[in-house]
């Protein structure tokens, strides 16, 4: 499997649209057991509100794919939530959009618009995590070949997991899958072969928050 997006940790987004909220709660999920156990949370939480709107997939290929336009008219919330989600690139993920009715009559044009834009900002607030697959690697050196290494997996965007010193330094390195032979060479000749190289296997990993992510 080649690099994806996960949700990592949802979120929430409201809009404002002629007087409607329009709060859009964004979560991951594993099963459509999860999917409605969260949904009836949100039915509680936001007891007096109009619409409860969503769109959820699930399944290592989507396989699980439901959406509801919850009383709203037909065509105008669950699917332009669910386009929201499948254009993100997510999986096992769930959006429900709450609406509370403001008086003034949107329109299936103005509906479709503010379901859209309020399930955009509930993953704009969400966090996305790009999942790279990657070889965790151990480099040993001698510290007058610290600083050039250090340059080279910065220029490469490289992410460093953690370093260690003793008599030389070990970096324990994440190098994603289909550059870590070519990275790896560079540094071999970058330090006239003093630097040493042990695979520690493959793994996942993102980001979040500056810090490494690991998904064995």
């Amino acid at each position: 499997m080649g690099d994806y997006r996960l949700l990592y940790r949802g979120g929430t987004g409201e809009i404002v649209e002629k007087k409607s909220r329009f709060i859009a709660d964004v979560t991951p999920i594993a099963s459509e057991e999860e999917a409605l156990a969260f949904i009836e949370g949100v039915r509680k939480k936001y007891w007096d509100a109009r619409h409860h709107c969503f769109a959820y997939v699930a399944g290592p290929k989507d396989e699980l794919m439901r959406f509801s336009d919850d009383g709203e008219p037909s065509g105008t919330a669950g699917r332009p939530i669910l386009d929201v989600l499948t254009g993100s690139g997510l999986h096992n993920c769930l959006i429900i959009v709450t609406r509370y009715f403001g008086g003034t009559l949107l329109g299936t044009g103005g509906l479709v618009r503010a379901y859209t834009a309020a399930a955009k900002e509930g993953i704009a607030n969400s966090t996305v995590m790009e999942v790279i697959p990657a070889s965790r690697t151990r480099l040993h050196m001698d510290y007058t070949d610290l600083g050039k290494v250090q340059y080279i997996l910065s220029e490469d965007g490289i992410v460093t997991e953690q370093t260690e010193y003793a008599e030389g330094v070990d970096l324990t390195v994440f190098l994603p899958t289909d550059t870590a032979e070519r990275e790896i060479k560079k540094l071999v000749n970058a330090t006239s072969a003093r630097i040493s190289v042990t695979d520690g296997g493959e793994v996942r990993f993102g980001m979040d928050g500056g810090q490494p992510v690991i998904f064995e």
